[in-house]
């Protein structure tokens, strides 16, 4: 089958094509290992430069083209619908897949109703949650493209009630959760994480890694830490990621802010660690929002406390003592404590490879192709 992948460049602070990252690399690679042909479409919304890769697809193929909107981002918005849909017919996808946010979603869906083809709608997080949907019509943008699915894959089944509730589409909404990369993240051994890293070989070191912004729930991090943590002469707060302008980290000498780390140093990060953090907000956002982060973390052999919110809370439902209020820096403040003085690993958590991930969707693919033809 001919599959045409639709998604934003960037994803998670980190460049989809070139660092090879996460769900938006997974799905068209492990399409194209089952022999498929596949080829990324990618909008670059910070990007200069167009460009054109070929990467290893096993059995099949898997290449991406890449259009950036700078210097010109109007006339590029206003002509890359049209410029894609004439790619698409050279190409003649027996399906599409739009991913990553609202624009690519709805732009999946009239591609494919153009090209009478299939049409799947990955959804790796509540994009009404995204700040894209505070535009006037997006959200109606968004479910009048997930209306139009064969098939929704969602991260969750939480995600996928919501989508049955607000869009029902066409077609099935199927849960696949995302995953790592086991030969990316695994544990490394922490002296030399932490020499490699330039952080103190022996005190005890909290952090996170990510967006470090206010709407991802960073702040009840940095609240506890000036209230709480910073009070525990051998604990230090590591940090790793894009900083929030208006929300800087706390300033202290055993605060280590090591900016935007490579994907592949963020196995060391995790594993020169004693306890991760993943803190998020009772949000649209963070209520569906796959913790991506958990799993990379889990990979490593982390210890961690977690906001108990939607899908990050029912991922550690079994482990009680590792989940705090979320948006509540004491409730913080106290499983980091719990943490320190009694480590959990919540080992009996599986983490599935991308291979098994994708099975599901890739044997629904051809029944959505005959079905369109």
């Amino acid at each position: 089958m001919r599959i045409a992948f639709l998604c934003k460049r960037r994803y998670m602070s980190k460049d989809v094509v070139q660092d090879r990252y996460a769900r938006l690399y997974e799905i068209p690679r492990q399409l194209a290992l089952r022999g498929h042909e596949v080829v990324g479409f990618c909008l670059d919304y910070q990007g200069h430069a167009d460009g054109e890769w070929t990467h290893e697809g096993g059995a099949g193929s898997l290449r991406w083209r890449s259009r950036a909107l700078r210097p010109w981002i109007v006339p590029r918005l206003a002509t890359y619908p049209r410029t894609l849909l004439r790619e698409l017919r050279d190409f003649a996808p027996d399906v599409v897949i739009g991913a990553s946010d609202i624009p690519h979603v709805a732009l999946g869906a009239w591609l494919a109703q153009r090209l009478h083809c299939g049409y799947v709608a990955d959804l790796y997080d509540n994009f009404e949650g995204f700040g894209q949907a505070r535009i006037p019509g997006f959200v109606q943008l968004l479910r009048w493209g997930v209306r139009r699915a064969d098939l929704v894959t969602t991260t969750s089944d939480l995600l996928g009630d919501f989508v049955r509730a607000t869009c029902p589409p066409r077609g099935e909404v199927l849960p696949m959760p995302s995953s790592v990369d086991l030969k990316v993240f695994f544990p490394h051994d922490r002296a030399a994480a932490r020499k490699a890293l330039g952080l103190p070989p022996d005190a005890n070191l909290v952090g996170t890694a990510g967006g470090l912004y206010r709407d991802k729930g960073v702040e009840p991090l940095y609240t506890a830490w000036r209230e709480a943590l910073a009070m525990h002469d051998d604990l230090h707060l590591v940090l790793a990621g894009p900083v929030d302008p208006a929300l800087p980290p706390p300033a202290s000498d055993r605060v280590h802010y090591l900016g935007q780390l490579p994907h592949d140093q963020m196995a060391l990060f995790f594993s020169a660690l004693d306890i991760g953090v993943i803190s998020v907000l009772d949000s649209p956002f963070g209520r569906y929002c796959f913790p991506q982060k958990a799993y990379e973390m889990l990979a490593c052999g982390l210890p961690v406390v977690a906001a108990d919110v939607g899908a990050t809370g029912q991922l550690f439902a079994g482990y009680p003592q590792l989940l705090f209020k979320p948006a509540d820096a004491g409730s913080l403040a106290a499983a980091v404590l719990r943490q320190l003085q009694a480590p959990v690993t919540a080992e009996s958590l599986p983490i599935n490879d991308w291979s098994a991930q994708i099975g599901a969707v890739a044997q629904r693919l051809p029944a959505i192709a005959r079905n369109i033809a």
